[in-house]
This record gives structure tokens, sequence and C-alpha cells, in this order.
């Protein structure tokens, strides 16, 4: 199974200039829990969270509409494409300690975004060859809880 069969398409994005005021209202409308971060020409270069934006607001005495994505997003980068294998997506997943990937075509641009919520949908009890087991969604979980907690995302301070 490949990535494009699972991956969520049309999501929102923001750019570096978007302040977190902006920014949440872009996670709020969409319902997810991070929104990609496109630069000038297009390309992906980071990713802004839930987390990152409520643990900047709490540390800093600042509003959100005088902080921007580029004083917070996170780093570093993980994406996949839509013809990656699922399997693989998953193991970056369960190695880096993250529930989402963006999902990038042959030019960098954003094709959409893969979280670990749109591939359980997908497992199966009897899965054929290259389905997703209900031992991956295990596994893949197991590792998102381990490996997060030993790399948790530090918030930039503002320069």
């Amino acid at each position: 199974m490949k990535v494009r069969d699972v991956m969520t398409q049309n999501v929102a994005s923001c750019g570096r200039e978007t302040n977190l005021a902006q920014a949440v209202q872009l996670i709020w409308e969409n319902g997810c829990g991070f929104v990609p971060v496109v630069g000038e020409g297009g390309n992906v270069i980071a990713l802004i969270t839930d987390r990152d934006i409520a643990i900047a607001l709490g540390t800093r005495e600042q509003r959100a509409s005088e902080l921007f994505v580029s004083d917070v997003m996170s780093k570093p980068l993980y994406t996949c494409t839509p013809d990656d294998d699922l399997h693989t997506a998953l193991k970056t997943l369960r190695a880096e300690g993250i529930r989402r990937l963006p999902v990038i075509d042959h030019d960098g641009a954003l094709a959409g975004v893969l979280s670990i919520d749109d591939v359980v949908v997908k497992a199966r009890a009897h899965p054929l060859k290259k389905d997703i087991t209900y031992q991956d969604i295990e596994e893949t979980y197991k590792g998102i809880l381990l490996n997060s907690s030993l790399n948790t995302r530090r918030v930039r301070t503002a320069a």
C-alpha cells in the first residue's frame, strides 16, 4: 500500500510570516493538530503544531498576533512522498516519535498529510500482503510514545 492510498489531500498550510493567531485559526477550522509551513518557493520547509503554539504562548509574554510561525516552527522536518510505501512512512513515525508527516511531491511542494489516524482506519485483522495490520499500528503507536518522550521538541526562543 502506498502513502497516496491513505493520505489526506487538500490540506491547509501557512507561511513563515503567518502569526500564531492565524495559525491557530487554521488548525481550528481544519480540525488538525499541525499545519505545514510553506516557503516562498512553495516547498514545505517546516511545520507548526498545536503543541508548539501552546508552549510558545505559555512561555512568552506576547499575544498570539505578535508571534510568528517562524519564531516557533518545529524542526527538523520529516516528510514522505505519495509514492512511498506506507510501511516505510510508519517506520519514520515510529523512529521520530511523531504522529503526522507532510506529504510532498518530487518538487518539494505540499501534496497532502499522512497521519497515524489515517492509517488506523485502513488496518486489517486479516490483511493481504501489502495491507497494514493491527500489529503494524500497535508497533507504530508504541514507537511514537517511546520516541516522543526522547525527542521532545523545543520551542525556539525569539532572536
